[in-house]
């Protein structure tokens, strides 16, 4: 059995739950409107430069550059940006503070905006739970490029081969991996309950 040491946690779509098109089904009504708008205006490559560390202000006036015409919806995603990360995984919270209650060294490491993270630590409380978090927007470093799981493990004095990820993303998940980790692909508590005693971490 592998000696887990370190329990490392990704947040969005772990931990609490996001969707840009929460607040865009009020602001733009229309469907086809709407998927036209995120899929070619604030798009996920889009939003993932500001995780990698560019300013809101920088990224707002590149589409607005681009797309004039769209200049309000464009300034309405960070805006109403509170609005896409609606409420917790209480299941996963539970799991998360349960361990950390246990004694076990938690940590957490998300492709987040360093403009962002303060304000979903405002509305999550428990973010402070962990011994830490690394924030790729605040380091200029994004998952799944291996510099940002040798800085968490460099940062947290983890050692790799003892050291359990949790992500959404099967890609960031194989980044881990190919660091050194161990980890596992979050689909819901139940499997992650499985995913960890597995591993002999038992919640």
């Amino acid at each position: 059995m592998t000696d887990i040491r370190h329990i490392v946690f990704d947040i969005g779509r772990v931990l609490i739950h996001y969707d840009p098109e929460i607040p865009f089904r009020r602001l733009i009504p229309d469907a086809q409107t709407r998927h036209w708008f995120l899929e070619n205006v604030c798009t996920g490559d889009w939003n993932l430069e500001q995780d990698r560390g560019r300013s809101i202000a920088e990224a707002e006036a590149l589409l607005i550059g681009e797309f004039p015409a769209e200049e309000e919806n464009i300034r309405a995603f960070y805006r109403h940006w509170n609005e896409m990360v609606s409420h917790a995984y209480d299941d996963s919270v539970a799991i998360m503070a349960a361990l950390v209650e246990d004694g076990r060294d938690v940590t957490m490491l998300t492709n987040f905006s360093a403009e962002t993270y303060p304000r979903a630590q405002k509305m999550f409380p428990f973010l402070a739970l962990p011994r830490g978090v690394s924030v790729s927007g605040e380091l200029g470093l994004i998952k799944p490029d291996r510099e940002i799981y040798d800085h968490h493990v460099s940062a947290f004095g983890l050692e790799p081969s003892a050291t359990l990820f949790i992500d959404d993303s099967q890609k960031n998940v194989d980044g881990a991996i190919a660091a050194g980790w161990h980890a596992v692909q979050f689909t819901g508590p139940e499997k992650l309950k499985a995913d960890l005693a597995a591993h002999g971490v038992v919640v």
